[in-house]
């Protein structure tokens, strides 16, 4: 490697993850080829995405903290110079775990997009805690809320998700998972993930998902339209069923709506489709119309009921 190799590929790397800050982003095949070119490639990407991460995860002006790593942070933003992290703050927050993991949390609302050294790639919703272990790097965990997986195949090697008891096995996919308190939904839109292989066994093609609740019995499977598959990334929740209670949690994870549930329609079902803007009430107006409920302004949000 020539003596100014590292700086190339310094300034490449830099400028893959100011352009996957782009919410319309899409050259990921480019990516993961420029990944392939050398071992330096994913190192230095890794460095920079995460630096990048731990900056966008800083208050604004800058106040020092009792945080892990604060020392790390404050070394690389030196290392890399202020014109240059100025350029690179914002893609994800990230803190980092006594265990090595790395542990990523949305506020409801808010939408965030990791980029993975092997070229996939995390759509993550508001209201969720998603896990990456530095030792797994085709591993991820979702504890709570949603999250649209893009992951690249290798047969080898495939990629694993851990969401409550259960194992997602992926074959190289793109599929939706949600994890509630107790119950997780997965619908897959490309490809196949396998659910808990080694129990279960349950293969989900595209256009498939899963119910199963943490209180037992066979997991549910059915077709789904694989069009509506993370349709909350658009700002489109479809629904066939689910209870009002499933669509509040849905909203306030998606769209930062406050949202109670009175007990006589939390297990009501829903099916109809709703489009997330800024005009929150109209999102409310909407809901209430379709499921034939009403909606009773709080101090903070809205409570349905009949």
């Amino acid at each position: 490697m020539s003596d100014d190799m590292p700086s190339t590929v310094e300034a490449q790397a830099i400028d893959w993850v100011v352009r996957q800050r782009d919410p319309a982003f899409d050259d990921w095949e480019s990516f993961s080829t420029w990944l392939e070119l050398g071992p330096e490639h994913a190192a230095i990407y890794d460095r920079l995405a995460s630096l990048d991460a731990d900056l966008g995860h800083l208050p604004h002006p800058v106040e020092e903290t009792a945080v892990p790593a604060r020392s790390m942070i404050a070394s690389r933003r030196t290392w890399l110079g202020g014109a240059i992290a100025a350029a690179l703050v914002g893609i994800v927050g990230l803190s980092m775990l006594n265990s090595g993991a790395t542990r990523i949390e949305t506020d409801a609302g808010e939408h965030r997009t990791v980029a993975l050294a092997d070229g996939s790639r995390i759509e993550i919703n508001g209201g969720t805690i998603v896990e990456l272990d530095e030792d797994r790097p085709r591993f991820a965990r979702l504890e709570s809320g949603e999250a649209m997986f893009h992951v690249v195949h290798r047969e080898d090697d495939p990629f694993m998700v851990e969401a409550g008891k259960a194992r997602l096995v992926d074959m190289g996919t793109a599929f939706n998972v949600i994890r509630r308190r107790d119950a997780l939904s997965v619908a897959v839109s490309e490809g196949l993930v396998l659910y808990n292989p080694d129990r279960e066994n349950i293969r989900l093609n595209a256009g498939y998902g899963i119910e199963a609740s943490d209180a037992g019995g066979r997991p549910r499977v059915q077709a789904i339209a694989t069009h509506s598959i993370g349709g909350w990334r658009k700002g489109q929740l479809v629904y066939n069923g689910a209870s009002i209670a499933e669509v509040a949690e849905d909203l306030g994870r998606t769209a930062g709506l406050k949202i109670s549930v009175s007990s006589n329609v939390a297990a009501l079902p829903f099916r109809g489709a709703l489009l997330v803007s800024d005009d929150k009430q109209r999102v409310i107006d909407d809901l209430t119309a379709l499921a034939g409920i009403r909606a009773e302004k709080q101090t903070e949000g809205w409570l349905l009921t009949r």
